[in-house]
């Protein structure tokens, strides 16, 4: 047996022992204190997300941003989320990753030592490199909102160089930070479209119905342009390029109503690219989006909680009342595209030439329109040309361009492909709707030219558009022909245009998060 250490030894191992653990936890406190520090400043921070609209911060170009911490797994993410500034955790949509396998032994003949020099180096450069890319492209973010916010307050309003089309005029809410906006949009955004998936429930679309946008985002977005990268990690969202009109046309059982394949389908598929790359699980799904036109586009979308709560939604059907949220949501302007293309259905006639006062011919559905055709169908005013169905040797389209104004009464859903043929055909659009977030409403101005109209106020609907004065009018219409520009819809996208506004949205609503890379 050895002989024991003495009394002064001991301490003296003690010591060394406890002085080093120490001066360690000096440092940690010294280091957790600095962790604040950011590319934001405090004032940046926006409260939690709010499913008020009046919570909406994007309703100005270059709004602040909410914190969204990635970590490893979720249970990470949601035990990281719980600063006030924070996006409030949610439940992860995937069940806790299996055990790993057990490391496979040596191959026959093979040394052990040998394998491990032809090992692969520890992943955590890799790591490094990846969280630098991410850090990266926060830092370019943080610079596109000082940018912005700095034209927003500036009391010298000037329009930066742009040869193209500068947006002015009182359609726009603040015309100097939208076209600031769209500029950084323009110099930094990129897009990663998951490749998984094959047509037609996947990177295909209806392109000749009134689901057309839904077909026509997925094609321009495929087929190459400037926002669209190849490599996920330069990417600041990313699509999920799935087709509800595809999967309703495909795998639903009609009148059945049961949409569960539907989001199966959902589930499954972001399964699949959350286990194949980390985007999906480091910020819960708040740095993708999907898009949708269908009318289940919003029910789909709750296959999954994170992808209803989280992700950016881009849906024609944009009801407030049914969870849509404006400051994290994008309404997608509904168009009907019968033939494929906008030919022959974009300009109208001179004010002169307009002899309707007010034009509409519809099917009875949903709560609104029934309300509308009992009113003003078959009162026998000239003025107030209201149809159930169009009389026959009348042309729609025609009618439409010699109205003044052309009624967009909601049917089942809120949207109504009106609104845009109205804008197309240069006549001012009466809103007639209920919890309708119009399309683009974070930039456009739509009170400066469009009338809407609530349920109680039908029974005064000539009263109130015959109340319009000329000059009024004539400002209305001409301004409908300055937005016209931003919706049509090009067979190659063009500045400005549909697509390009739609992307714009997007932009504005990854703005408002920060994804801050694992140990930030």
């Amino acid at each position: 047996m050895g002989t024991p250490f003495s009394s002064s030894s001991s301490c003296v191992a003690l010591a060394s022992v406890l002085l080093p653990l120490l001066l360690l936890c000096l440092l940690s406190l010294v280091l957790n204190s600095n962790q604040s520090t950011s590319l934001w400043s405090p004032s940046w921070l926006s409260p939690t997300y709010s499913d008020s609209a009046a919570d909406a911060a994007l309703a100005e170009a270059g709004a602040g941003g909410v914190v969204i911490r990635t970590k490893e797994s979720a249970a990470a993410i949601q035990a990281s989320l719980v600063s006030p500034n924070d996006i409030p955790a949610t439940r992860f949509l995937l069940p806790p990753a299996a055990a790993p396998a057990a490391a496979p032994g040596p191959e026959p003949g093979k040394d052990v030592d040998e394998l491990k020099d032809k090992a692969q180096p520890p992943s955590s450069i890799r790591v490094r490199r990846r969280n630098d890319k991410l850090e990266r492209l926060e830092s370019n973010l943080a610079r596109a909102r000082a940018a912005i916010r700095a034209v927003a307050q500036s009391p010298n309003k000037t329009f930066a160089i742009d040869k193209d089309y500068v947006p002015v005029g009182p359609v726009y809410r603040n015309p100097y930070a939208f076209h600031r906006s769209y500029l950084e949009m323009e110099k930094l955004f990129k897009v990663y479209v998951y490749e998984e998936g094959e047509p037609p429930l996947f990177h295909d679309g209806p392109c000749r119905s009134i689901y057309s946008m839904e077909g026509r985002f997925i094609h321009n977005m495929e087929m190459g342009n400037r926002f669209r990268t190849r490599d996920p990690h330069q990417a600041h969202v990313h699509f999920l390029p799935f087709s509800v009109v595809k999967m309703v046309k495909f795998i639903y059982k009609p009148k059945t109503f049961d949409i569960s394949p539907l989001e199966r389908t959902i589930v499954d598929y972001i399964r699949l690219v959350s286990s194949r790359y980390p985007f999906w699980n480091r910020s819960l799904g708040a740095d993708h989006f999907m898009l949708s036109c269908h009318d289940w586009g919003p029910h789909a979308s709750r296959s999954l909680p994170e992808l209803y709560s989280r992700s950016i939604r881009v849906l024609c059907n944009a009801n407030t009342s049914e969870g849509f949220r404006p400051e994290k949501d994008v309404s997608l302007p509904e168009i009907n595209l019968k033939t494929g293309g906008t030919a022959g259905i974009i300009g109208g006639l001179p004010v002169s030439r307009r002899s309707t006062l007010a034009f509409f011919a519809g099917g009875v559905h949903g709560p609104i329109r029934p309300v509308l055709l009992r009113h003003w169908k078959d009162r026998g005013d000239p003025e107030m040309q209201v149809y159930e169905y169009l009389p026959k040797g009348m042309d729609y389209y025609g009618m439409m361009r010699k109205s003044r104004f052309c009624l967009c009464p909601s049917g089942y859903e809120v949207a109504s492909p009106r609104v845009v043929e109205a804008i197309y055909l240069e006549c001012v659009p009466v809103i007639i709707s209920e919890n309708y977030s119009l399309p683009f409403a974070d930039v456009l101005n739509w009170r400066s030219f469009s009338v809407q109209v609530s349920l109680g106020e039908i029974p005064r609907l000539k009263e109130i558009l015959a109340g319009i004065s000329t000059r009024q009018y004539i400002r209305m219409w001409r301004r409908v022909k300055v937005v016209q520009r931003h919706f049509v819809l090009s067979s190659r996208p063009e500045r400005y245009d549909v697509f390009h506004m739609i992307l714009h949205s997007v932009w504005l609503r990854r703005l408002n998060i920060r994804v801050l890379a694992s140990g930030s």
